[in-house]
């Protein structure tokens, strides 16, 4: 809950912006002075409850809470005056609001596993790929429509009391400002018709829910994802009613933004508790084989083609716990030990209890070590996860419609230069990162300046506000190396796809 000492030292130019980032686990306020430079971070942590295994739920008032408590934390901590407060968050899962805009239950969230059986019944009935045909997103069980068919079934009260179905991110826009909608990028999956960026009738019948379009809530664009703070909430934030508030896209895009990925053909790779590669493209293709989401992000501009994954930065987590290390900093050294290959150790990195979303879809996927031996240390399990993670990234670059010439790397994840270079090996692309901490806030503050007329559009903002980091080039020699390290994942993973359900007493 501390206020975190900021990179930038002054002066200080204002007026300045506060950005929530509304993450899963981890609610951030970040102050931005107005060259974008990062001036102070506010931290509150989040509970995730799991009431059973393949459950992940949040109570809706503790995030309001959290969220307000670090936004009050970061005005005071504001050298000068606030002019505007900008918002993305957590995206997927199903935030039900009564017509009072109060919650109806807890919140059930993008990796929650409950609809693994209507994904699989879905599949099996051609359902998802016919509506991937007009929506360009592979449904996996962590989307609205998946959890509200669950839910109409397994809680059918639930669904009669709800008068809206939201996002981490409507909510808490609705808490700012009174306003009831969700934000066009966080409606694309699943509900969008993602050519005309339209509701779809034809896809609520596809997916059983025609009985239950009530509950989708207006969709907000352009001027309308501009609101004014009510004097509750400004009461409860210490700012001013009627400051503006700013609904930038979900934090899969603007992240994105906040690297500077802002044109079609650049790319971006999140290194968080998702994996989250994405490239914009000119215009959405729901030919080929369904996989990932396309996400737009207002009218006229690039869609995004995002592959998240379940595997991330959890993994790191668990293999530095288990090992006996304290971070992702000592995990790296360790991996450092080892050679290129781990001496022949191998992991498929699929430790989700909801299994892989991105760029395939199993919820019977789990994790594998392959090749161990008794000359096998520490370092080579620590090397051989880094390089199964990065191994998903490149899974997930090939299934892009475009190779890019380089792909800019944030998240927490990107402070192990091992890692970074890792992937740039294995992918074959040259990576880059910013010198932004908060990348997921900087895409939002980005947004919020365009969208309030301080820039033309997304590339001036980015262009004025963003600054490169280093970029590290694939090891020369490699190349040859890492493609049959790659085509040895690939093959492990489908000689063991098979067995998976038979190994998951889940699912």
């Amino acid at each position: 809950m501390a206020l975190d000492d900021a990179p930038f030292d002054g002066p200080f130019d204002g007026p300045f912006a506060v950005c929530v980032d509304a993450g899963t686990t981890v609610i951030k306020a970040v102050v931005f002075d107005a060259a974008g430079r990062e001036v102070a971070v506010c931290r509150r942590e989040t509970v995730v409850d799991h009431p059973r295994r393949d459950r992940a739920e949040q109570d809706m008032d503790a995030v309001w809470r959290a969220v307000a408590g670090a936004v009050h934390e970061a005005v005071a901590a504001a050298p000068g005056r606030v002019r505007l407060v900008a918002l993305t968050a957590q995206g997927d899962g199903a935030w039900l609001v009564d017509r009072h805009g109060r919650p109806v239950r807890p919140a059930v969230l993008w990796n929650d596993a409950r609809a693994a059986d209507v994904v699989r019944e879905w599949r099996a009935a051609g359902v998802l790929a016919r509506a991937y045909r007009r929506n360009g997103s592979l449904t996996n069980a962590g989307l609205p429509n998946a959890i509200l068919r669950q839910l109409a079934v397994a809680e059918p009260d639930a669904l009669v009391t709800a008068h809206a179905v939201l996002t981490c991110g409507g909510w808490l826009f609705l808490r700012l400002t009174g306003v009831l909608g969700i934000e066009v990028s966080e409606a694309s999956a699943p509900w969008l018709d993602i050519k005309a960026r339209a509701y779809s009738d034809e896809l609520l019948a596809t997916y059983a829910l025609a009985e239950h379009r009530r509950l989708l809530p207006p969709l907000l664009s352009g001027a309308e994802q501009v609101g004014e703070l009510t004097g509750e909430a400004a009461a409860e934030l210490g700012l001013p009613a009627g400051t503006p508030v700013v609904l930038a896209p979900y934090d899969v895009v603007a992240t994105a933004l906040g690297t500077g990925t802002t044109a079609a053909g650049q790319a971006t790779c999140v290194l968080g508790t998702t994996l989250c590669t994405e490239v914009l493209v000119d215009a959405p293709d729901t030919a080929g084989e369904p996989s990932g989401l396309t996400l737009a992000f207002g009218p006229r501009r690039p869609v995004l083609r995002a592959f998240p994954t379940l595997a991330g930065t959890g993994v790191l987590d668990w293999t530095a716990d288990l090992l006996g290390l304290r971070d992702l900093g000592e995990l790296s050294a360790l991996a450092a030990r080892s050679a290129p290959g781990a001496d022949g150790l191998r992991l498929l990195p699929y430790l989700s209890p909801a299994g892989e979303r991105a760029p395939f879809l199993d919820p019977a996927a789990s994790g594998l070590v392959t090749g161990l031996l008794f000359a096998h240390r520490r370092e080579h399990l620590a090397r051989a996860v880094f390089e199964g993670l990065a191994h998903v990234i490149r899974d997930c670059l090939e299934a892009a419609p475009h190779r890019p010439v380089e792909l800019a790397l944030c998240g927490g994840g990107a402070a192990s230069e091992l890692w970074c270079q890792l992937i740039a090996d294995v992918t074959g692309v040259p990576v880059v990162t910013t010198e932004d901490s908060q990348v997921g806030a900087k895409g939002a503050l980005l947004f919020a300046l365009t969208a309030l007329g301080d820039h033309q559009d997304l590339g001036a903002a980015a262009a004025a506000l963003v600054r490169r980091g280093r970029r590290l080039v694939p090891a020369a020699g490699t190349r040859e190396f890492h493609d049959r390290e790659h085509a040895e994942f690939l093959a492990t993973r489908a000689l063991v796809a098979a067995r998976w359900k038979g190994w998951r007493a889940d699912v």
